[in-house]
C-alpha cells in the first residue's frame, strides 16, 4: 500500500491537510464536519460595473482552527435603516449545480453576485431605499453575518435586484 492510499484510507481529513491534497468531496465530507457560521467569515469584493449592473463576489473564508466542509448556496439580502431591516427581496439563486468543498483553515470559496441597479426601475415601482450592507447566510446555517456594502435597493419585494451563483473555489 503506498503512502497516498494509506492517507486516503486512514481518514480523508488527513488527506486534505497533508501536502495540499484534495480528496473527493464524497470521501472527505463523510469524516469532515460541516462548516458553521462561526467557522466562516464573509466578505464582499466588487469586480465590475456595466449596463445597469454591478458585479462582485461574496467570499467565505475558513477562519476556524479546523478543516470543515461547505458549499452550494447560502442566502443574501440587502439590509438597512441602521438596524438590519431587510430591504427588498432576498437574492435569486442562479447557475449550476451545488457542490461540497472541504476547506482547511484559511481556504475560501466565493459566490458570484450580480446586482441590478435600482435606478433601472421606476421610482414608484421600486420604492428606493438606502442599503447599509448585505445579510449573508453561509450554506446550511440559520445564523447570519453582516457585510458593509452601501448602495440603493428597492423596498418592493417583487423587484429582484440580487442574483448569485453557488459557492465555488476561486
Amino acid at each position: 500500500m503506498n503512502t497516498l492510499t494509506r492517507l486516503l484510507t486512514g481518514g480523508a481529513g488527513l488527506a486534505v491537510a497533508v501536502g495540499g491534497l484534495l480528496a473527493p468531496a464524497s470521501l472527505a465530507s463523510a469524516s469532515t464536519p460541516t462548516c458553521g457560521n462561526a467557522d466562516l467569515t464573509a466578505s464582499y469584493r466588487h469586480s465590475d460595473d456595466g449596463a445597469g449592473h454591478s458585479y462582485g463576489w461574496i467570499v467565505l473564508r475558513n477562519t476556524s482552527g479546523h478543516t470543515c466542509s461547505t458549499g452550494g448556496f447560502g442566502g443574501i439580502s440587502y439590509v438597512g435603516d441602521g438596524n438590519g431591516t431587510q430591504i427588498g427581496a432576498a437574492a435569486v439563486r442562479v447557475g449550476g449545480a451545488a457542490k461540497t468543498y472541504v476547506l482547511v483553515p484559511g481556504q475560501r470559496l466565493r459566490s458570484q453576485v450580480d446586482e441590478v441597479t435600482a435606478l433601472n426601475y421606476p421610482r414608484k415601482t421600486c420604492r428606493r431605499r438606502h442599503v447599509d450592507g448585505f445579510r449573508i447566510y453561509v450554506p446550511n446555517s440559520t445564523l447570519s453575518q453582516y457585510v458593509v456594502h452601501p448602495t440603493t435597493g428597492c423596498r418592493n419585494h417583487h423587484v429582484k435586484l440580487i442574483h448569485h451563483k453557488p459557492y465555488r473555489r476561486p
